[in-house]
């Protein structure tokens, strides 16, 4: 029966290769299904709704045999006589491949279904949880924690809060010591992170120096040092030569620059150059110039650059030695920079790919780099030029001429010219004006930005000395040589605005922002341009503008506080005020406007604060003394009013209102007798003035005093001579009619400007009465109440007559058609 699906092929046959392929599988007949009972079965039932069977090929691990078309239920096979795949034979599913992964098992029975996938087996088992509690657990975790820590303190550090940095170092500190106590405990010794522990205690170490703690910083270094685990620690002891540096401790500090020295390899040369750089600069300091030398003469003949040879030039300046200033010089100037050239910035084609890259690389952070280092290295090389001038020859042109000439000589040709310019420079600050002005006029025929600088130099000279239009011929030179120069257009606005036309020099100065905006002198005279136009808005913007940029400048902030007092804010005035003393403290002239403001306000207090804090600092200062005293009279305090009362009489001598006031507190305050004393010293001084003599009448009637008399009858004579010289005014002024039409106008315009002068008074606080009272009018007063004009108080002498008078007219002398009595004539 297991014979009956081998087929054997005829010996003649044997050869044949595709012999075989007209046979096929009875299971693929499809001619017969209609009377096939299993198919129609499975068809009309549910008998058929099993496991589908893989690519629709019949015996894929089936276990059962399947009826065919012909009825037959033999075991299925190939055409070429062996076992279909999944066929059952002998009890035993032949594989459908060799790979263990299909599902396939040897010991798979009759029966037994398709599973590739494994369902039959039921869910995973879920995943083990980690034992939390275990010691290795906790011991990674912890030093994660601390990792994290020292990360969180280094980036506090970077971004300046130094005081949390120190507390995350710290926090790291305390758990990486319980780390390690807790990892001996469980193991040895050996399994100790130490690049861990190294980290942390350097971190530490770090954020004490940064805090300024110096001696915890030390004592953790000298942690790190000390233990031989750490192999590199020895490298630290630079770090604890700069802070003993810092410290000044400049022994010290050589100490351990070369104790770190003797244990970095000579393989790492840069940071043997750095250290021996600061090892020459902590000689500078201990002033062991020669020593020094020794350092940066090694520096500049080993790795050679531009701090090195500038501090070697100071070693030698300092020993006054100017054959080696010049060598050292012309040593700093031979540095090489390692700097590309310009050129390589500019594009040789209009290839867009090439002017891409070109833009790219214009301005990133290489370039950046470049560009400071060439700066610096300038600035080295001027100012050394500057120092070493007048020492390395018999003057100081000549050797600033010796000086320009090695730099020609060099690769900084273009700093030859700045040499030139500072020539001139040092020879203002020397006051030879006619040796700067010589130097600055042989640029005129160089190339145009030089002769823009020396022009723009020669123009502010000029502008200085009053001489507008040398100052403006230069001014136009500099802009015509090059226009976008902001400090020659700068220049030109000044030469401009100093002939009155505002609105021209507006438009400069504004040419200038648009050239460089950071141009604040151009900004601060433009804020003034609109000051002058009235503009005040748009002056108050262009001082805010500069504010932004020069946050404590006095000048601005004085501006924009004036600007606010001229729109009537004083709120704001107060408040930009107050910015302003906090950047110059001690300004009488802000502190006195300060103290005007919050009087107008009706702060006394605080005026009367700002006010004694103007007189402290500037005691000559008249308003200031004069509302001090008012202040004190005010508030009932005369005794303390003369001592300002006195000041400004010292001051001004020649004013007789400041001893009346003096006498005037005498007698408020109940002294008398000083008062009496102060009275005739102002008479003795000046004889003719009424308010004294009529004080002294009633003082001495008071105290019953013998010189009342004499004092009367020489009031009486002033009194006549006042009213002698007012009738001779009258009479002059009535002269003709066209004289009193001009003096009835003369009159009008002069009561208004008395109305202003008497405005301008100072008004004693608490009463309608001003310092200056007028004499006349207040005799007129106490006549017509019936009292006796000798005992007014007006605290302060007689204001001087306004004159009314519309043009200066000849008075005519009728002093000789009076008739003068003869109590009158001189005695």
């Amino acid at each position: 029966k297991m014979m009956q699906n081998v087929h054997l092929a005829p010996e003649a046959d044997e050869d044949d290769l595709y012999s075989g392929y007209n046979d096929y599988n009875p299971t693929f007949d499809m001619e017969d299904l209609e009377n096939d009972v299993a198919f129609q079965q499975a068809a009309r039932t549910s008998h058929g709704r099993r496991p589908p069977l893989t690519g629709k090929i019949p015996g894929t691990s089936a276990s059962r045999p399947l009826a065919t078309g012909f009825g037959s239920k033999a075991t299925l096979t190939s055409s070429m006589g062996r076992p279909v795949t999944g066929a059952v034979q002998d009890g035993v599913a032949r594989p459908m491949t060799a790979v263990h992964a299909a599902g396939y098992t040897k010991t798979a029975m009759r029966g037994s279904s398709f599973d590739p996938l494994g369902q039959a087996r039921g869910p995973a088992p879920p995943l083990e949880m980690k034992n939390s509690d275990g010691s290795e657990e906790k011991i990674r975790q912890l030093e994660k924690k601390v990792n994290e820590l020292v990360e969180e303190s280094c980036i506090a550090n970077s971004c300046g809060d130094l005081k949390l940095a120190l507390e995350k170092a710290k926090e790291a500190g305390r758990k990486e010591r319980v780390l390690v106590r807790q990892r001996e405990q469980i193991a040895t010794s050996e399994n100790i992170n130490l690049d861990l522990t190294y980290s942390v205690l350097f971190n530490l170490a770090s954020q004490y120096a940064a805090n300024e703690m110096y001696a915890e910083a030390l004592n953790t270094y000298q942690v790190i040092v000390k233990n031989k685990m750490f192999s590199s620690g020895g490298r630290l002891k630079v770090n604890m030569g700069n802070i003993y540096l810092k410290q000044r401790n400049y022994s010290k500090a050589i100490k351990f620059y070369r104790m770190a020295l003797d244990q970095i390899p000579s393989a790492h040369k840069e940071m043997r150059i750095k250290i021996m750089q600061n090892i020459g600069v902590a000689f500078i300091k201990t002033g062991q110039y020669a020593d020094a030398i020794s350092s940066f003469e090694h520096i500049m003949s080993m790795s050679p650059n531009p701090m090195a040879g500038f501090n070697l030039i100071l070693c030698y300046f300092a020993l006054g030695n100017g054959e080696q200033m010049k060598k050292a010089f012309q040593k700093l100037i031979a540095v090489p920079l390692e700097v590309d050239c310009d050129d390589k910035y500019i594009s040789p084609n209009d290839d867009p790919h090439t002017n891409l890259l070109i833009e790219a690389i214009k301005n990133d952070s290489l370039r950046q780099i470049e560009r400071e280092r060439k700066s610096m290295a300038e600035e080295y090389i001027m100012t050394a030029a500057k120092l070493i001038a007048p020492v390395i020859e018999t003057s100081f042109a000549v050797g600033y001429d010796w000086c320009v000439e090695v730099v020609k000589a060099s690769h900084y040709v273009e700093l030859a010219n700045d040499l030139e310019i500072n020539k001139a420079t040092t020879y203002l600050r020397q006051q030879d004006f006619n040796q700067a002005l010589e130097t600055l006029k042989m640029f005129e025929k160089k190339d145009s930005r030089v002769k823009s600088a020396a022009a723009t130099n020669l123009s502010f000279l000029y502008y200085l000395e009053n001489e507008l239009a040398q100052a403006t011929n230069y001014a136009d030179l500099a802009v015509n040589s090059d226009r976008y120069n902001p400090a020659a257009l700068t220049n030109k606005g000044n030469t401009v605005f100093a002939n009155g036309d505002y609105e021209k020099a507006a438009e400069f100065y504004k040419e200038a922002l648009r050239n460089d905006s950071s141009c604040t002198e151009a900004l601060y005279n433009l804020g003034l341009t609109y000051k002058k136009l009235n503009r005040i808005d748009e002056a108050l913007d262009c001082f805010l503008k500069l504010h932004a940029i020069l946050r404590n400048s006095a000048q601005v902030l004085h501006q924009i506080a004036n600007i606010y007092e001229i729109v009537e804010d004083p709120t704001q005035a107060i408040e930009w005020l107050l910015q302003l003393i906090s950047v110059v403290p001690t300004d009488p002239h802000v502190l006195s406007k300060l103290g005007k403001l919050y009087d107008t306000e009706g702060d006394k207090s605080q005026a009367f604060h700002y006010y004694y804090e103007s007189y402290r600092y500037f005691p000559s200062n008249i308003e200031v003394i004069e509302w001090l005293g008012a202040y004190y009279i005010d508030t009932q305090f005369c005794e303390k009013a003369i001592e300002y009362f006195e000041r400004a009489a010292l001051i001004l001598p020649t004013q007789v209102k400041w001893q009346l006031m003096v006498a005037s507190c005498y007698r408020r305050s109940g002294n008398y007798q000083k008062a009496l004393e102060k009275y005739k010293v102002i008479h003795r001084k000046f004889p003719e003035n009424v308010e004294c003599l009529r004080f002294l009448v009633r003082l001495c009637t008071d105290m019953g005093l013998k010189e009342v008399q004499e004092y009367m009858t020489k009031l009486k004579k002033v009194e006549k001579l006042k009213e002698i010289r007012e009738q001779r005014i009258k009479s002059g002024r009535d002269g003709s009619a066209r004289s009193r039409r001009e003096g009835n106008a003369g009159g009008d315009s002069g009561g208004t400007k008395g109305e202003r002068l008497s405005a301008k008074l100072k008004v004693l606080p608490g009463t309608s009465e001003p310092y200056e009272s007028s004499g006349s009018k207040e005799i007129g007063k106490e006549r017509r109440h019936g009292k006796n004009a000798s005992y007014m108080d007006p605290l302060g002498p007689q204001a001087e007559r306004p004159k009314t008078a519309a043009r200066k007219r000849t008075e005519e002398d009728d002093f000789a058609d009076e008739e003068l009595g003869e109590d009158l004539l001189p005695e």
